[in-house]
């Protein structure tokens, strides 16, 4: 691996996403995307007692479908990375504690699948793993619970608020052969509009994406065509709007390759306010749909940022600013696997 640029970590060895898993809720399962993942859930309980239990088992069937796809065993992973929104990461640690595989728990919030896949992939390229697991969940009851307000308290929310997704992706990471390799990947510095609203957090995440996905094209001198698709993670009907102005300010045209998870994962009629957001929004829009695009030939080279709020409703209870960050990761089409 090498830094290019100032951001940007071009890895010299082939890096691959061999196999993704993912596990969605309710609403999930009515979006136009439902066919794509592995596993779908009719209530937002998964057949647990609480939705803190639900969203682990979100998790662990992601990591199991990834798996399973691959043919390998959770001994043959040298290490997970994973994290997720809830206090002290307890979704990603009290799976690793289950599946007693080395561990590095991580949180970006919802940038936290871009930050692990990234991460996972500078391992394998170093040699420091053979296979590695990048993971990451969300669920819309257990963030609303924490954030905002429970849902029991039916609280009103204003149109700029996100929809938390409830479910999990994840991917295995090697140096095997496979149809989706892992180019480079641009780490994100952290941005701070001045904004203080929690129901706006594509106002406030947009300028982290501009400012990765601007350092990512000079870092590597390229530009928006050298993409077949850009799609930010969850800034949705709000901020992906804004980020595009903010890029058009800087010289970049981004067109009409540029979308966002958040836009892509619910139909227009279902009830999620400005879309969908949470860590899992970009991971299940990621590693079920735009791979199943790229393998199809749809894509041949993709640029996926993440997107995240640094926020914490103590800080937010003090006044204190959002914080936010995002994380590029290239995905490239290998023809003929």
């Amino acid at each position: 691996m090498r830094l290019t640029g100032k951001q940007t970590w071009v890895f010299e060895n082939d890096v691959y996403v061999n196999e993704t898993g993912t596990a969605v809720g309710p609403d999930e399962a009515q979006g136009p995307l439902a066919s794509k993942f592995d596993k779908t859930y009719e209530d937002l309980y998964c057949g647990e007692d609480s939705w803190e239990l639900a969203e682990r088992t979100l998790m662990r069937d992601a990591v199991n479908h990834c798996l399973q796809k691959a043919n390998v065993t959770i001994d043959d992973v040298d290490v997970m990375l994973a994290g997720d929104l809830l206090n002290q990461n307890v979704t990603a640690n009290y799976l690793a504690r289950e599946m007693q595989v080395p561990f590095l728990c991580m949180f970006g919030a919802c940038s936290t699948s871009m930050e692990t896949l990234a991460v996972a992939s500078a391992l394998i390229d170093a040699g420091f793993a053979k296979k590695a697991i990048a993971a990451t969940s969300s669920h819309n009851a257990t963030a609303e619970r924490q954030f905002r307000y429970p849902t029991e308290y039916g609280g009103q929310k204003p149109d700029s608020a996100t929809f938390t997704v409830s479910g999990s992706g994840a991917a295995l990471v090697s140096t095997e052969k496979s149809a989706i390799k892992v180019t480079s990947a641009t780490i994100g510095k952290v941005q701070d509009l001045g904004l203080t609203d929690p129901f706006d957090m594509g106002s406030a995440m947009a300028p982290a994406a501009a400012d990765t996905i601007k350092q990512h094209f000079e870092d590597l001198d390229r530009k928006p065509s050298d993409y077949d698709l850009i799609v930010t993670g969850d800034l949705s009907k709000v901020g992906q709007p804004i980020c595009k102005r903010m890029l058009q300010d800087e010289g970049y045209d981004m067109g009409d390759r540029y979308t966002d998870c958040g836009l892509l994962i619910y139909n227009p009629d279902q009830e999620v306010f400005a879309g969908g957001s949470g860590c899992a929004c970009c991971a299940v829009v990621t590693y079920a749909h735009l791979i199943d695009e790229m393998k199809k030939g749809t894509y041949n080279r993709v640029l996926v940022v993440a997107t995240g709020a640094l926020l914490s409703p103590t800080m937010i209870q003090q006044k204190e600013t959002i914080p936010t960050i995002a994380h590029g990761v290239v995905l490239e089409r290998v023809k003929g696997v």
